[in-house]
């Protein structure tokens, strides 16, 4: 099913000066028409397809206000949003873990948001297991957000404009937390990244012609990055020990976290390679400020232990050609379609 709203960019025009009042600003109106699910061809079928969630173009507006709403946090100062840049593929460009509340830092690096309909799991450990109940953990945690529901709630149904925002997305003024995370789910679901060089050259659509420097580096992905990082979403969903040393300093135990099971101690989400050149700094802890320092610790920084990934024993040599080749390809995996796109704008 298909929704579509003609809304055109409202453009604010200085029409005429007065020397007594002055017009006030007019804000822009940002579009949120082609609001619907896609399953680009050759892709899997995503874990969560709205079938409890009829999509609406409404519900999508809620959403994204709701996204970038800091009343969701203690102080009022903290936002979805805000640890979650759509200029950056909605990663936390150059903080290395997230930012909460009164200075507050988080243990882990905020990653990049797109293609979560495919997620089988949320949180760089697997703690979270569904898309509509991701929010309430950034929004409870005490270094995150750090707010109460009930306060969130009482804080949404005072301010007039969540009231008309709900009434359009749902029939009537009540807020509840169903209808909070539901209309979240369809703003964050919508976050497609399918638009890539790497995807047109797929598609072999115009844009998509990728010069040997590109092509070589695609064959040295195949050889040693896919086993893990799988197209065409470019991560398995599974969790492994790529051999990072442990952070004395925040002794993060990953996987092991949630199952307390020792064989998945030191175990993270593998990352997606889209749109990997924007979302520094990498790893679970943010730890690497650039590509060549995660190729690096791949060359001569695996630490061995119990839980290391047997593909890594040796780790993943390349030659300094072979470096620039790939690199040449994970450039193309690059959405500026995605990034570009107005629909994922603070309406504010």
């Amino acid at each position: 099913m298909r929704f579509v709203l003609n809304i055109g960019l409202v453009i604010t025009i200085a029409a005429g000066i007065s020397s007594c009042s002055v017009d006030p600003a007019i804000k822009p109106v940002l579009p949120a028409d082609n609001i619907e699910q896609v399953v680009p061809a050759g892709w899997p079928q995503p874990v969560y397809k709205f079938e409890n969630n009829p999509l609406s173009v409404e519900k999508f507006k809620l959403g994204r206000e709701l996204f970038y709403e800091e009343k969701l946090s203690a102080d009022n100062t903290i936002s979805c949003g805000s640890c979650h840049q759509n200029f950056v593929a909605f990663a936390h460009s150059e903080h290395a873990l997230s930012h909460g509340i009164n200075g507050s830092f988080g243990i882990r690096n905020s990653p990049g948001l797109f293609n979560l309909n495919w997620n089988t799991s949320f949180m760089w450990d697997g703690g979270v297991n569904h898309i509509e109940v991701q929010p309430l953990a950034p929004i409870t945690n005490p270094v995150e957000m750090n707010e109460d529901m009930n306060n969130v709630l009482a804080k949404l149904n005072a301010d007039g404009k969540y009231k008309l925002l709900f009434k359009n997305a749902y029939g009537d003024e009540e807020v509840t937390t169903e209808r909070m995370f539901k209309s979240l789910a369809q703003f964050m679901g919508m976050m497609y990244s399918y638009n890539s060089k790497y995807d047109l050259y797929k598609r072999g659509e115009q844009g998509g012609n990728m010069d040997a420097q590109e092509m070589a580096g695609y064959q040295l992905y195949q050889q040693k990055c896919a086993s893990c990082h799988t197209e065409p979403l470019f991560t398995d969903y599974a969790f492994r020990n790529n051999g990072i040393a442990v952070n004395i300093n925040l002794q993060d135990s990953g996987r092991a976290h949630v199952t307390a099971d020792p064989n998945d101690r030191y175990k993270f989400k593998t990352p997606t390679l889209r749109n990997i050149m924007l979302t520094a700094p990498y790893m679970h802890d943010g730890r690497f400020n650039t590509i060549d320092q995660v190729l690096n610790h791949y060359a001569s920084g695996v630490v061995q232990g119990p839980t290391l990934d047997p593909q890594l024993q040796s780790g993943i040599q390349l030659s300094a050609q072979e470096r620039t080749e790939l690199k040449a390809f994970l450039n193309t995996l690059t959405d500026y379609a995605f990034v570009y796109d107005t629909r994922f704008k603070d309406p504010n």
